[in-house]
Formats: structure tokens, sequence, C-alpha cells
């Protein structure tokens, strides 16, 4: 026997199309239920990812800055021994020289050397004062990023310990939210969602409770309550905007009025009793 053709949402009543968008009210709001219940662990994940992931970008900069600078001491050390030779060089020159003319030119540049000999050494103290404070902040990054890696496995074991008590439960909740979003017409499934989007309690349908809106909680006038049970057509908060029904088809048992009549047939009696 070929299966039967799923109902066309248009073809629905009034009343099934609240009564399938109050069930997938109470699926999507056990479904944030689920989300409260893991808090805010999955933003702490995420920041702590965020910021292992900079503090190692920073440590590989630094850590080629440190390189960078090493090389440098080195190459200024090159030029030490490169000045020095010339030095040596010029001053044995200067043994055999013929004129004064030689003697001043080998002087200046004996002279010459010498400063870059000492200015190398300037620039290799400033190298090395810079290297050892790079380096003091790369071993300070890396504790760091030690206790942040520390910090996040904890945050993502107990993150995965509520997943994974909670995945099923909501795998669950989210496959009968999209069986129910089929039944509904597209136009009214996309404004409950808007609704809800913008209600703080994330509720875009409720039930009348005492006269008055389950969701601002005004008044509602005696007709409009009367619409209300017709369950004829979407009636919507006029104040906050959210489709109501009534508690009978949310499956809430109405309230039941006190009336006010027991208290003067009984205060009656007394008074007959008292004559």
């Amino acid at each position: 026997m070929a299966k039967e053709a799923k109902k066309d949402p248009q073809e629905l009543t009034v009343e099934q199309k609240l009564k399938a968008l109050f069930q997938l009210q109470t699926m999507l709001s056990k479904i944030d239920e689920i989300k409260t219940l893991r808090g805010e662990l999955p933003l702490e994940v995420q920041d702590l990812e965020d910021e292992i992931a900079g503090l190692s970008t920073r440590i590989e900069r630094i850590k080629a800055e440190v390189a960078e600078l090493k090389s440098s001491i080195a190459g200024k050390k090159v030029e030490i021994e490169t000045a020095k030779a010339s030095v040596a060089k010029y001053k044995e020159q200067q043994e055999n020289v013929r004129n004064n003319r030689e003697y001043d030119f080998l002087t200046k540049e004996i002279e010459f050397q010498t400063l870059e000999i000492e200015l190398c050494e300037k620039r290799i103290r400033e190298f090395t004062a810079q290297e050892q404070s790079k380096s003091a902040e790369v071993a300070d990054s890396t504790n760091q990023l030690e206790e942040r890696e520390k910090d996040l496995e904890v945050k993502k074991s107990e993150l995965d310990e509520i997943v994974s008590e909670t995945k099923q439960e909501e795998e669950r909740l989210r496959d009968k939210a999209k069986d129910l979003e089929t039944k509904i017409e597209p136009r009214l499934l996309q404004s409950f969602k808007r609704i809800r989007k913008n209600s703080r309690n994330g509720l875009g349908i409720v039930y009348v409770q005492r006269d008055a809106c389950g969701g601002c909680f005004n008044k509602i006038p005696p007709q409009r309550q009367l619409d209300i049970r017709s369950r004829k057509k979407i009636i919507v908060c006029e104040y906050c905007g959210r489709i109501m029904i009534d508690p009978e088809l949310a499956g809430v048992a109405p309230e039941v009025k006190t009336e006010p009549v027991k208290e003067r047939s009984s205060r009656r009696r007394r008074l007959s009793e008292a004559d």
C-alpha cells in the first residue's frame, strides 16, 4: 500500500496550525534549556582557543626577532674581526712608510677602524640586551600559553561531558522540531521565528493566563478572548506581538475562577441565623 502523502501546510486548519506552532515552541524551548545548561562554556572555549592562537603567533614572531638579533650580533662580531685585521695591517704598513702623508693616511684609517670596532661593540651590547629582553618575553608568553592550554583542556572536558549528556536529547528535539516545521506554512513559520527572536524569553506563541497575554501580561479584551477560543484565525497580542492561543489548545488546564456567590450566600445564612 502506498504511503499517505503529507498534508499540505496550506490545508491545515487554524487550530491545527496553532497546535503545531505551540508544539514547535515547546521543542525549541527545551533546546534553549539545553543551551542554558551548557552556559558560557562554548564561548569560554572559543575565547581560550583564540587566545592560544594569539600567544602562539606572538611567540613565533618574537622567536624570529631573537633569531634576527643573534644574526646581527654574529654579523657585528665578523665586522669587528675584519676591522681588527685592518688595524693590524695598517700598523704594519706604518713601519714602512716613505713620507708623512702616507703615515697620516694610515693613522686616519686606524682611527676609523678603531671607531668601527667601538661602534660594533656598542651595537652588540644593544642587540644582546634586546635579545635577553625578547627571550624573557618568549619564556613568559610560553608559560602563559601552557596555562591557557591547561585551562582549555579543562573547559573542553567540561563541555564534552555536558554535550555527551545532552547531545542525544538535543538531536531528538531538533529532528522533531524540523518535522513540525514541515507542517507549518512557511509564511506563518517565518513570522513565528521573527517574533521568537525579538522576544527576550524566546517565546513566539503563548496561551492566555488570567484573561491576559502569557507573554507581556497585558489584559485582553473579552471579544478578543472569544476570538482566541474560537480558533478561527491567528490572533496576535496588540502589545507584544506574540501569537496567542487558549489554554485548552495548549494542553493547560483552564484556571477555575472562584465565584464570590458562596461568600454572599454564607453571609446571608449568618444574617438569617442572627435574626
